[in-house]
């Protein structure tokens, strides 16, 4: 995915998520960000980050076999 920007409407409703949640990620830090006047943007990239770094993985040993 190209580095194309996503307002906070646009990556929750990417995420299935409300606009809270996409708030909240950002001021955690968890999702990166930036300000652009007064509105928070959000690189597609990141968000793709975000669910790579959040997703379940074997990789990661945690599997319930």
């Amino acid at each position: 995915m190209s580095d194309e920007m996503m307002t906070v409407s646009q990556a929750a409703e990417y995420l299935k998520v409300c606009n809270k949640t996409i708030l909240r990620l950002i001021n955690t830090k968890k999702i990166t960000a930036s300000k652009v006047g007064n509105r928070w943007r959000i690189k597609n990239t990141d968000i793709d980050k975000y669910i790579r770094d959040t997703a379940n993985s074997s990789d990661r040993g945690d599997n319930d076999e």
